[in-house]
């Protein structure tokens, strides 16, 4: 019960490491909100954890702005916020377009950066905001141009804000998952089904543990960074990634 009475929003919680963070601070007594884009899947993931949930979209700066304003005046406060939503997308160097370009990074940087700033008035001494990477942030690998800038800038950015929050005590950090069984991972606009199995193929050839990881696991790492059980870190890119990054 490490959540126990603790406010804890989660940016896209409807669905994947989201939904899986939300079940597990629901279970350890948070007083959890949750937001998402697809009413249906945000309506289920209500349901099941008995989420407050609000319909946004992250690619709108302006959307978060009445979520927060309906937790302030209920709760007052938030203790954790988690960003996780975000978007993927595959493609080689010539085929990337300024609109392709544009819309991963609507949603991956500017997204997630505006969502923490309108939920900072909220938050204090205590707090602690956790946002999802990417190992493709640090990776060379082939096709994640965009992605991989969009996730790399939002981990500058993390840095940035671990340090100017440390003096109002809010801890700033972002877990970055390998390759993880959750639904981005077979929608992909740019990619067939057979172009899919190709790319999960290679993925699993490149994880030192040779399998995926799965959502669960990855909400652990969410879970402890936010807890006070990690009250002595911040502005940490913790990998959760069966080895990807540290054992090529």
């Amino acid at each position: 019960m490490r959540f126990k009475d603790k406010v804890v929003l989660i940016v896209g919680g409807n669905s994947g490491i989201g939904l899986a963070s939300a079940r597990a601070f629901a279970a350890e007594g948070a007083k959890l909100i949750i937001t998402g884009r697809d009413r249906g899947t945000l309506a289920a993931a209500g349901e099941e954890t008995g989420a407050e949930r609000f319909r946004a979209d992250i690619a709108d700066p302006e959307a978060l702005a009445p979520v927060v304003d309906a937790i302030g005046a209920q709760h007052g406060r938030i203790d954790v916020l988690f960003v996780n939503a975000g978007a993927g997308g595959f493609a080689p160097v010539r085929a990337i377009t300024p609109q392709m370009w544009d819309d991963l990074h609507a949603i991956n940087l500017k997204g997630c950066f505006f969502a923490a700033q309108k939920a900072l008035p909220l938050m204090g001494k205590g707090g602690s905001i956790v946002f999802t990477g990417s190992i493709g942030s640090v990776l060379g690998i082939p096709g994640n141009t965009v992605y991989a800038a969009s996730k790399a800038g939002l981990r500058a950015v993390v840095r940035i804000l671990a340090t100017e929050l440390t003096g109002e005590g809010i801890r700033v950090n972002m877990v970055s998952p390998g390759p993880t069984e959750t639904p981005i991972m077979n929608r992909d606009p740019n990619m067939d089904g057979a172009a899919m199995a190709n790319l999960r193929k290679i993925m699993l050839q490149e994880i030192p543990m040779h399998r995926m990881g799965e959502a669960d696991e990855i909400a652990r790492a969410v879970l402890f960074l936010a807890s006070e059980e990690a009250s002595f870190i911040t502005g940490v890119d913790l990998f959760v990634d069966g080895g990807s990054v540290e054992l090529r």
